[in-house]
């Protein structure tokens, strides 16, 4: 575990991914709570995937901690048509990151996982952080789940040899503003937001796949933040994070519809998904956390976020 000292206000942070949905949340969040040496980068920043190119940032940046969330990442959709490329750039990304920060003596790194690392348990309502080897993960989402399981395997050895202190968050469904908004490949929330815009705008229904009766855990942005804050400050290895709050995806759909008044039309021909995927949050809920923005308030805020941002949007 780092020092409490490495926590200090001045202490130097860089954050990978930072131009997304959880980069942008946790700047934010780090710079409300006084944090005055903050590097968050973009892709157009470093190419991540190119070990030269990430060794020199390391060098440049000198960070003391990394938050390392960047990933090339979609929904169900995307995760099945690319499948090779997911796991070849994601392998490389994160193997580049861990290491480069590892070789300029980072203090600790919280990685970005996903709730997908885990197995399809069946019988079992919630999941914990030692059944991530149980079984293979889904074959919905895979390649993204296996880039994930190295990059954990990765933190785990660094921290056998070196000493490396690290957190690898398994998170639930996030959303909110600056979330990529990618009708077909995106994850729900946000394709779900783009749809019922779209069809509001052009006064026609909305298709949905599946039935909606998957279960997960949907965590607002600025809550992710503040999640990933009390990660750093007190917890190594492997951590759920959510929001605790369970929802089946059809919830998100009412809370739209009422928004906007558009008709659904269900596609019983596309997947759902895992039905059932939520974590068990003991570990997390020691640190003191609590999330604050339930699911209506948060998709009323995302909804409204794209309707004003919707030109400059990732999509």
């Amino acid at each position: 575990m780092a020092g409490s000292s490495s926590f200090n206000k001045d202490t130097s942070i860089l954050i990978t991914g930072g131009t997304g949905l959880v980069g942008k949340a946790l700047s934010k969040q780090l710079a409300s709570q006084g944090y005055t040496n903050v590097i968050s980068i973009g892709s157009r920043d470093c190419d991540l995937r190119d070990s030269t190119a990430v060794s020199l940032l390391m060098e440049n940046v000198s960070p003391k901690h990394v938050f390392h969330l960047a990933a090339r990442v979609h929904g169900i959709g995307g995760n099945t048509l690319y499948k090779s490329d997911i796991l070849y750039e994601n392998v490389m990304i994160n193997s580049n990151v861990v290491e480069m920060a590892r070789r300029a003596g980072v203090d600790k790194i919280v990685a970005m996982g996903s709730g997908c690392v885990y197995p399809e348990l069946k019988g079992h309502e919630e999941l914990f952080e030692n059944q991530i080897w149980t079984g293979p993960p889904h074959s919905s989402e895979d390649s993204y789940a296996h880039s994930k399981r190295l990059m954990m395997a990765q933190l785990d050895a660094a921290k056998e040899q070196y000493g490396l202190s690290s957190a690898f968050v398994i998170s639930g469904n996030l959303y909110g503003p600056d979330d990529n908004f990618n009708i077909d490949e995106g994850h729900v929330t946000p394709s779900l937001v783009a749809k019922f815009f779209d069809a509001y705008c052009n006064n026609k229904p909305v298709s949905v796949w599946g039935s909606g009766v998957a279960i997960r855990d949907f965590t607002y942005s600025s809550d992710v933040a503040k999640a990933l804050l009390a990660i750093w400050r007190n917890i190594e290895g492997p951590i759920n994070m959510g929001s605790g709050m369970r929802h089946p995806i059809r919830d998100i759909i009412d809370i739209l519809q009422s928004i906007t008044g558009v008709e659904v039309e269900w596609d019983s021909n596309k997947p759902d998904g895992q039905l059932v995927r939520f974590y068990n949050l003991n570990k997390l809920n020691e640190t003191g956390f609590k999330a604050k923005i339930d699911l209506e308030e948060g998709v009323k805020l995302t909804y409204d976020w794209y309707v004003n941002n919707w030109k400059n949007a990732r999509n």
